[in-house]
């Protein structure tokens, strides 16, 4: 024990120290407390998936992360042991030189790394010592990964739906778009997707998400809505380019009342010639992707279209795809797969324009209750 010399020969003991600060671990349901999330994986491991809202401040890099690996499997545990804290102990420290500062003393971040291990303990000690309140999530992200998938089977069916339906081309992204903007509860899966749904629908410079990711940002999203107010979600088929929509939440779709946006076939050529206009860019790309439309219409469609392409008429070839291909594509998806359809209210586009769209938004949200009778025309 420490001890003073009091002046008398005899040894006094020192005051006591601050007793020492226990490592606190949070569970998953208490994630809603904290704002600040740190995931500390490597960068490759936080791309694939993370918590809604996390930085990522990695204790060990995807190299780091290898080597430790490596050696854990080559020569042994100890030795993977001694050079992961190493590494770990220089990369803590940038961490607080680069990110924690000019945090003030009552800073409460939640840090996780993969299973809540050995990664987020190192920075959750460091930042308690200095006097913070960080904590450590419990079962790191694995436990977030099962909250997901349990969530993803519980979540749909806690709410009312309004599916957007119509034809492509009709507008329906935008409506939805200018819901939202009216502040109604919007789940807008394109956007969570970063895809328009349709073999054409890749968004320039926005790479998609890994289903993981797309799978957390729904549950996200649907944890923020009141249950009390419906929801308007847009009718999405099984898979939104390569990303799969969650079984319990198409099944919750499909039983819902809909909404049929109706627009005439020149002003869903003019959307779809705005939304697709970097394709009339990419010349070869649009080929390609035509191609594999015009494979399931024989070989004279597909010349047909490759010619138009080819002359740079991209009216013709949009009134082509949705008359030949799209309409009748969504004739049959729709009435197969919801079921309410055939009752839908009708909301009228006349115009495409923003303000178009926010007018005929609020006709739909002041009709929400069932009428028989269309939704007032917009335009």
């Amino acid at each position: 024990m420490s001890a003073q010399h009091s002046g008398g020969g005899a040894l006094t003991p020192l005051p006591p120290g601050p007793p020492a600060r226990p490592e606190a671990k949070v569970p998953i349901a208490a994630l809603a407390g904290y704002a600040d999330r740190i995931d500390v994986r490597s960068p490759g491991e936080f791309a694939l998936d993370h918590l809604p809202g996390a930085v990522n401040l990695p204790v060990l890099d995807d190299t780091e992360r290898a080597r430790v690996g490596t050696l854990y499997v080559q020569v042994s545990a100890f030795e993977a042991r001694k050079l992961g804290a190493a590494l770990v102990a220089r990369n803590v420290a940038n961490i607080v030189e680069a990110h924690v500062r000019d945090r003030p003393p009552e800073w409460a971040p939640l840090v996780y790394c993969w299973r809540g291990g050995q990664r987020s303990r190192a920075l959750v000690h460091v930042l308690r010592e200095i006097g913070f309140r960080a904590a450590q999530l419990e079962g790191g992200y694995r436990a977030w990964r099962r909250h997901v998938v349990a969530m993803l089977g519980e979540l749909p069916q806690c709410f009312r739906y309004r599916v957007v339906c119509g034809l492509t081309g009709s507008g329906k992204s935008r409506l939805i778009e200018a819901l939202a903007a009216e502040g109604t509860q919007v789940l807008d899966l394109e956007s969570l997707a970063r895809h328009r749904g349709s073999l054409l629908g890749d968004i320039p410079g926005a790479a998609q998400p890994t289903q993981k990711a797309f799978e957390s940002a729904l549950v996200d999203a649907l944890g923020r809505f009141d249950a009390a107010r419906p929801v308007y979600v847009e009718s999405e088929s099984r898979r939104i380019g390569r990303l799969q929509t969650p079984e319990a939440l198409l099944v919750a779709m499909r039983s819902s009342e809909c909404i049929t946006v109706e627009t005439p076939v020149e002003l869903r050529a003019a959307m779809l010639a705005e939304d697709y206009a970097h394709l009339v860019v990419e010349r070869d790309q649009l080929q390609a992707l035509v191609a594999r439309l015009a494979s399931l219409h024989g070989r004279e469609t597909g010349a047909r279209w490759a010619a138009i392409v080819a002359a740079g008429d991209t009216t013709a070839l949009v009134r082509e795809l949705l008359e030949r291909h799209y309409d009748p594509l969504y004739a049959r998806a729709i009435g197969r797969n919801f079921v309410l359809h055939r009752d839908a209210r009708v909301a009228a586009v006349t115009g495409t324009s923003k303000s178009a769209f926010r007018s005929l938004a609020r006709a739909v949200v002041a009709l929400d209750a069932p009428h028989d009778e269309p939704l007032p025309v917009a335009g």
